[in-house]
């Protein structure tokens, strides 16, 4: 009985993990399996500040958000540019929130400012005698940007995290599902602890994700309650009155973030938004212009097939028509990078779509793409890891696809975009149409 056990038990085995062990087709990498979540515990006083994170707010300001869980603690942050050396004082706000059983601490928000540009500041939150660091964005090129989405709060988390925190950058861009709470709202609180050490020292900027709707039938219908008290980023600087859609300019970029799970169609606020937002961007001031979202438009992976596809149908000509460079997405727990696209075809003045959903996620990675390959796709792997986007000058930026493979980040794709600002072709062709445009309201007039 025991020889005929063995076999089918290594049979078994062989089957379950066959697709956690298979290879890329340009090396010997195995692909890792999904490992444990990190319940980061709270280590701290009722009054001292955790889960401490930054954002930018205008061209130099930021926000500080902490949470307390003391509810007398004070919402005010002192800074200055010297260690214990506080010159400057800010005072903001408090909220806090309630989720059926749960009641978070007191989420406090403070703006301070004016900040110099690539300057190290140091600051202490509510009077605590704690001292964090953080260093400005520059105000002209070059700037580095660190793009991870679906990061959760794994082993790979952690993992990733060191990678991005161990080469300097200036902003991290995330496009969605970040604590992976699903409501259960102590992970918000751990999620928030996991990321201070990074996510204090530099901005930031994060759009929602399906992991954050947290939404209930009556009871909270409209959902986001814990993201946009726990994460607020400034959506009313950028015209937008929801903090699910905002754009932010950072050293001649122009960054936008949309929002997957707002309405998004002609007649919504989100598209009047997007509309009004791209028609403000100076190409010549901003020559580069990156896009967010959660759910990606353009997809060979067989995971979330087609989710994107009415948001693409909506939006997708807003973009074109404004030459945006590049655009990132998550919700796919796997890598792909597509070729310069407009309506499924190649096009040399379409955006360049990426996918990085892989950040680290409990649910493990997404294992199978489409065969064959659509030509549109130019690299596309099942891995964790992250990005960084280089923006060189105001026609060139270096992208770079790290692939996390325990303690070593190793670069598996990269390659030189050049910016659509610097293409005369693609800018003579929009300004043609829209003068094709005018002429024609005129003639109707």
């Amino acid at each position: 009985m025991k020889k005929l056990c063995l076999p089918v038990l290594s049979l078994f085995l062989i089957i379950c993990l066959s697709p956690l062990l298979l290879k890329a087709q340009d090396d010997d990498f195995i692909r890792q399996p999904p490992r444990r979540v990190i319940l980061t515990k709270h280590t701290r006083s009722d009054s001292d500040p955790q889960q401490v994170h930054i954002s930018l707010v205008g061209k130099d300001h930021m926000r500080v958000s902490w949470v307390t869980d003391s509810k007398h603690g004070k919402s005010v942050v002192e800074y200055g540019k010297a260690p214990g050396k506080y010159n400057g004082e800010a005072t903001g706000e408090d909220t806090s929130y309630k989720y059926f059983f749960y009641s978070s601490g007191k989420i406090h928000h403070v703006t301070i400012g004016p900040l110099e540009p690539a300057t190290i500041y140091y600051y202490r939150c509510g009077g605590s005698e704690q001292e964090f660091s953080f260093k400005t964005p520059p105000q002209k090129l070059p700037l580095e940007f660190a793009v991870a989405g679906d990061l959760g709060q794994t082993e790979w988390t952690n993992s990733t995290l060191e990678h991005i925190g161990s080469i300097d950058y200036d902003v991290l861009l995330l496009p969605g599902d970040l604590s992976y709470a699903d409501t259960h709202q102590p992970l918000w609180d751990s999620f928030g602890r996991i990321v201070e050490p990074y996510a204090s020292k530099r901005p930031w900027m994060v759009t929602e994700g399906n992991h954050e709707i947290e939404s209930f039938p009556i009871i909270y219908p409209t959902g986001f309650k814990a993201y946009n008290a726990r994460w607020r980023m400034p959506y009313q600087e950028s015209g937008s009155t929801s903090n699910l859609y905002y754009s932010f300019e950072v050293a001649g970029t122009h960054v936008i973030m949309l929002g997957s799970y707002v309405e998004f169609d002609a007649e919504s606020d989100q598209y009047r938004w997007l509309q009004a937002d791209l028609a403000k961007i100076d190409r010549k001031k901003t020559p580069w212009v990156v896009v967010l979202l959660h759910a990606p438009w353009y997809n060979t992976n067989t995971a979330h097939q087609g989710e994107g596809e009415s948001m693409r149908q909506a939006m997708e000509e807003l973009l074109y028509n404004a030459r945006v460079d590049v655009v990132f997405a998550g919700h796919v727990h796997a890598y792909e990078r597509f070729t310069r696209i407009y309506n499924n075809e190649a096009d040399p003045c379409g955006p360049v779509y990426v996918t990085i959903g892989d950040g680290g996620n409990r649910e493990g990675l997404a294992l199978t793409f489409e065969e064959p390959a659509s030509p549109l796709s130019l690299y596309r792997e099942p891995s964790f890891g992250h990005g960084r986007l280089r923006i060189v000058n105001e026609t060139h930026a270096f992208w770079g696809w790290h692939r996390n493979n325990d303690s070593n980040s190793v670069v598996k794709d990269q390659f030189w975009l050049e910016s659509l600002s610097s293409s005369k072709t693609c800018l003579e062709s929009v300004n043609q149409k829209e003068k094709t445009t005018s002429s024609s309201v005129n003639d109707e007039l």
